[in-house]
């Protein structure tokens, strides 16, 4: 049976960095599962006794999505557990497969370049339309949150006030004029620098290469002003502590990476599409920053807790 999109509003939703893995700014954690200890050792009972195991990759905001898709599914009365940090896209996609797991939180954008690396679609709308046919037979995807942690253009408050810049189009405007900081393959790497100027005719003053992903190194030397503009991950705690802005994107430079379940079939008891569907209605990116924050932050808690105290903050009083 060919796999289907189970989608009827769709949300508005690079090649990526890591087709595997869309996040480097969030340092792993490493987290007990609460399911059985070893999520690949070829047990395939996955969901058929009507518990629904829910993996995840080998990173926090992964492992929070699926302690949150697992409490979603207990407050709607289904027994669900959790296997974290199963490992990058081909590993967590193969459990799946093979029953290890029944569902497992994607990014729309990754998913599509994986399963079709090929594809050029880049807004929510095309990715979302392209992903049912591009799925394995087996495979299938439920509706797309608003929430989507993507590459993307950051600058201060005052960099922005100082050149009224709210887009990268605004941006382009002064380009010459602005160094901006990245991963070194940003430089080469279509949604880089070639994207910038093919796409919005933006050839920076110079670029600085900094290798931590869009992570501290890279916040820092944004906001202490050695560089104008940063490659970073819109999920990233400091964009709200900072007070950082995100460019908005126009020409869609970065291609669309909404959280989505991704799930065996044939696999989910009745009521749990619905209940993650009307899950990820709910789901914004300020949420991801929030629970990101309160895991990696200062009086950090493990990914239970964080999904615990989002899902009984929003009406999930039996998570």
């Amino acid at each position: 049976m060919k796999a289907t999109l189970q989608n009827s509003s769709r949300p508005r939703l690079s090649v990526w960095r890591r087709a595997a893995l869309p996040l480097a700014a969030v340092g792993v954690l490493t987290l007990s599962a609460c399911g059985s200890s070893d999520p690949l050792n070829g047990d395939s009972s996955g969901g058929g006794d009507g518990t629904v195991t829910v993996g995840s990759a080998d990173f926090p905001e992964s492992q929070i999505i699926a302690e949150l898709y697992a409490g979603v599914l207990r407050d709607a009365g289904i027994e669900a557990s959790t296997e974290p940090g199963i490992g990058a896209r081909e590993a967590y996609i193969g459990a799946v497969e093979d029953g290890s797991i029944d569902l497992v939180p994607d990014y729309s954008g990754n998913l599509l370049l994986y399963v079709d690396p090929e594809s050029d679609a880049a807004s929510g709308e095309e990715i979302l339309d392209a992903l049912p046919d591009a799925l394995p037979d087996g495979l299938t995807v439920l509706e797309a949150s608003e929430a989507e942690n993507k590459d993307a253009m950051v600058v201060t408050r005052q960099t922005a006030d100082e050149y009224s810049l709210t887009s990268i189009a605004d941006m382009a405007e002064v380009c010459d004029q602005l160094v901006i900081a990245g991963p070194p393959e940003f430089q080469e790497r279509a949604y880089g620098l070639p994207g910038l100027e093919s796409k919005y005719g933006c050839t920076p003053q110079s670029f600085e290469p900094i290798n931590d992903g869009g992570g501290s190194l890279t916040v820092d030397a944004l906001t202490r002003g050695d560089v104008d503009v940063a490659n970073i991950f819109t999920t990233t705690p400091a964009i709200k502590q900072q007070d950082l802005v995100v460019l908005e994107d126009p020409e869609n430079n970065f291609i669309a990476q909404q959280v989505l379940p991704l799930a065996a079939e044939d696999r989910l008891p009745d009521g749990a599409a619905d209940a993650l569907n009307e899950f990820s209605s709910k789901l914004t990116t300020r949420d991801l920053i929030e629970l990101n924050q309160s895991v990696s932050g200062d009086g950090s808690v493990n990914p239970q807790q964080a999904a615990r105290d989002w899902l009984e903050a929003n009406g999930y009083t039996d998570a």
